[in-house]
Formats: C-alpha cells, sequence, structure tokens
C-alpha cells in the first residue's frame, strides 16, 4: 500500500537526500517537502522532482502549526519524517535563540499537528512519526570509552546538541503520554551531496579548489564518527519499515576519524585528481595542486571552539540486530563518491558561498 510522507527539512542537506532516496526506491509513494527556506535550505536541493506526480513542495516554517496541520489533512499523510533543524555547532553558539525555536518549539508545533490530526478524531488513523536526532545528545567520549548506546544518559554540551536532546524527549513523551506512534534515529556525522559548505568536508572541497586557507579547530585530534548520507537514508528506511514503535535507533557509520586526517584525506585526494585530469587546473588554477603545489599547505590550525566535544562514536549494534542495516559505504569510498559530485556540481556550490 502506497504511503503518503511529508518530510520536514526537505531542501536541506539529509532531508533532500532522504527525499531523492525515497522517491527512487519508492514511487508509488506521495511525498509532501515541507521546508522553510533558510540559509541552509536550497530549493535547487529538490530540482527533478517538482512538478512531478506524487510530488508537492510547501514552503511552510514547522512552527506553523495551522498550516502543518492543513498539509497532513489535505495531503492524508500517514508518515511524518522529521529531519527541520538548526545544525551547525557555531551558529548555536553565537545565536542560540534560533536554536530554541527551530529544534524545541518547532518540533513540539509538529507533534501537536500530528496528534491532532491522527488521533483528534473518533478513531485513530494509522500513522509514524520518525525523529531524526543526533549522537551530540550524548555528549563527548574518552578514547576508550565505547560508543554511544541507545540507553546512554543524554549529556549535551552545546545549545545546538541540548536543542535536540529536548527534542528527543518530547516526541518520545507525545509516545507514552498520548500514544503517538513514534521512533526516533540518532545519527553519527554525515556527509554526502547537497552538503552545505559550512560543515567540515564540503568547506574543505570548496576552499581547496578556490586556494582558501582550511580551518583546523585546536590541534585536528577530534574525532568524530562519519556516515555516507545515503547509509543513513537507508537507516531510516529500515525503522520506517520494521523499527519497532516507541524505540531509538542509533544509525553508524563505523568510520571514526580525526579531524586533522579527514582534512589531509581531502588535500591528498583532491590532489591525486588534478595530477590525472588537466581540465581541473583550467577550471580551479587557484587550487594548489594546478601549480604544481599540495593543498595541504592549506591548512591553518585555529583556536579550540567554546565546548568542543573530543569524541563521538556511534555504537549501531542494535539496528544492525535487530533491523539488518550495514552502511554500504566505507569512508574512503564515500568520499570519493563525495569528491566526484562536487566536481560535477559546481553551479550548485558557487552560489552557496555567499550565504
Amino acid at each position: 500500500m502506497a504511503r503518503s510522507l511529508l518530510v520536514t527539512g526537505a531542501a536541506g542537506f539529509i532531508g533532500a537526500n532522504f527525499v531523492h532516496y525515497w522517491r527512487q526506491r519508492h514511487p508509488d509513494d506521495r511525498i509532501v517537502a515541507l521546508d522553510a527556506l533558510t540559509y541552509a535550505g536550497n530549493r535547487a536541493n529538490l530540482a527533478g522532482l517538482e512538478g512531478s506526480p506524487g510530488f508537492h513542495f510547501a514552503h511552510t516554517d514547522i512552527c506553523d502549526y495551522p498550516q502543518v496541520l492543513s498539509l497532513l489533512r489535505e495531503h492524508a499523510v500517514d508518515t511524518l519524517v522529521h529531519f527541520a533543524a538548526e545544525s551547525h555547532v557555531d551558529r548555536s553558539i553565537a545565536g542560540p535563540d534560533a536554536f530554541i525555536e527551530t529544534n524545541i518549539v518547532g518540533t513540539h508545533s509538529l507533534l501537536k499537528a500530528a496528534r491532532e490530526y491522527w488521533l483528534g478524531g473518533a478513531q485513530p488513523l494509522a500513522h509514524r512519526f520518525h525523529h531524526v536526532s543526533t549522537d551530540e545528545v550524548y555528549g563527548s567520549l574518552a578514547p576508550v570509552d565505547p560508543g554511544f548506546h541507545e540507553a546512554q544518559q543524554y549529556q549535551p554540551n552545546s545549545p545546538y546538541s541540548a536543542s535536540k536532546a529536548a527534542s528527543d524527549h518530547l516526541v518520545r513523551a507525545y509516545h507514552h503520554t498520548y500514544g503517538l506512534q513514534v521512533t526516533t534515529s540518532n545519527c553519527s556525522n554525515n556527509y554526502g551531496p547537497y552538503h552545505f559548505p559550512e560543515k567540515l568536508i564540503p568547506l574543505c572541497l570548496t576552499n581547496i579548489l578556490r586556494g582558501l586557507p582550511l580551518p583546523v579547530y585546536g590541534d585536528g585530534s577530534n574525532i568524530r564518527d562519519w556516515l555516507y548520507v545515503e547509509d543513513h537514508c537507508r537507516g531510516i528506511d529500515l525503522v520506517l519499515r520494521d523499527g519497532v514503535v516507541g524505540e531509538s535507533y542509533n544509525i553508524g557509520g563505523n568510520n571514526e576519524w580525526r579531524n586533522l586526517a579527514i582534512v589531509e584525506l581531502l588535500c591528498d585526494e583532491l590532489d591525486g585528481r588534478f595530477r590525472t585530469d588537466a581540465a581541473l587546473a583550467e577550471r580551479f588554477p587557484r587550487a594548489p595542486a594546478a601549480s604544481g603545489g599540495s593543498a595541504r599547505d592549506l591548512i591553518r590550525f585555529v583556536e579550540d571552539r567554546a565546548g568542543h566535544d573530543w569524541r563521538y562514536a556511534i555504537d549501531a549494534g542494535k539496528i544492525s540486530r535487530e533491523l539488518g542495516y550495514a552502511p554500504v559505504e566505507t569512508f574512503e569510498s564515500g568520499i570519493r563518491r563525495t569528491i566526484d559530485w562536487y566536481l560535477a556540481n559546481e553551479n550548485w556550490w558557487r552560489p552557496l558561498l555567499h550565504r
């Protein structure tokens, strides 16, 4: 039976990748793509989908309860996948208000609308509310600590992670208090196509191509677990299909890397591309490799940010055991696919550099 999905944050990085993934694998399902189109929301991320049968774009803020409720009713939505969030830690430190408004108040607005539509009538409607969260709600790990698991105590250390932790708790509360059929997933750092250029990997890629410095916080020893965005979409698909209502699932890539090692890998990969493709030097003459140099010369160590968590790592054992999840991409293969995409889509990322 075909589903009718409302996907929030659908013009953002992970949301857009999920919409493309879902459209390809579930072509009979209807998709309502909701996005407020703030600085990181880009309608161009949904190119090729708008105007197609079974696809509707809604330029709406998740805090607009009447409009969200209207969309749920109009499109007979039975599945809500909630990606919409302010997500950049540095921005949350400089201006936390937007994170409280979107991540907490916005999530509550969605939950209220979902409850009213699905549970407010004479008979409850079949439904699922899936909430997409982050591993940052768990805090920071020491070098020898095992990866975060679903029963881990929440210890958020930034306004961003605190706001996401609050949203996780609201989703849980709506299940236990009102019976809303919810699932939650907490993922590790995503990377891949459509990634806004303020984040580490796309920032480094675009800076190398323009010959600009590569800022690395502290000494670059901070560790993250990296997940190719399409593998994340596969995990959510499994949770929607077979996940237990009320449960949380950690989705990770089994790829822990130090930040400096990632930057160096990107430098070496792009330098190699320039050696094998002479046309790149003409397209990107400011890149060090265009004149025989090394992108590693662009690395600059900068003052560490406030409250910088040292290490994140996901224990994805639960979703692996219970739902058969396993990432398809290694970090190396995912990085190659990501570089390919950015080199082929200069017209996508160039306009975003001035936002």
